[in-house]
């Protein structure tokens, strides 16, 4: 499982040319489900992005989480994490989950992380072909394994 965490004022995912979610300020979490991977996992990176203190406090200091700030989560699925560019130049996608497990796990992952951090979470379209408009704060990214 995979998981790049970015920071933004505002984010905008449309699906042949039809906003489908829109955020303000918060989170853009593309989020990948590789073979193997189970609860235990899911259940790790929901307490994890929900807890993540990387928003400034009145001094500065990274230490403010999303509900903190009255934050919201663009949860997008992102299998191509899971791309190994190790040999030539072409990724290849064999370590992602097939669809329908993936797709399960995600769901279930954003209802998960609304519910434990108490913050609007919305969804991109699993297997669709998204766009995203999103502004970037800081930038402050965080890539998270496991």
């Amino acid at each position: 499982m995979k998981a790049v965490v970015q920071v933004v004022k505002k984010a905008c995912l449309s699906v042949d040319g039809q906003v489908v979610s829109k955020i303000g300020k918060g989170f853009v979490v593309f989020f990948c489900v590789e073979k193997g991977d189970n609860d235990e996992k899911m259940f790790y990176f929901v307490k994890k992005i929900g807890g993540l203190r990387i928003f400034a406090d009145e001094n500065g200091k990274t230490n403010l989480s999303l509900a903190d700030v009255g934050g919201e989560v663009l949860f997008v699925s992102q299998f191509t994490l899971a791309g190994d560019c190790e040999r030539g130049f072409r990724p290849s996608f064999i370590g992602a989950e097939e669809p329908a497990k993936a797709k399960e796990m995600y769901l279930r992952a954003g209802k998960l992380l609304e519910e434990s951090a108490k913050v609007p979470v919305k969804f991109g379209v699993f297997g669709a072909d998204m766009q995203i408009e999103q502004t970037n704060d800081g930038p402050f990214t965080i890539l998270l394994e496991k």
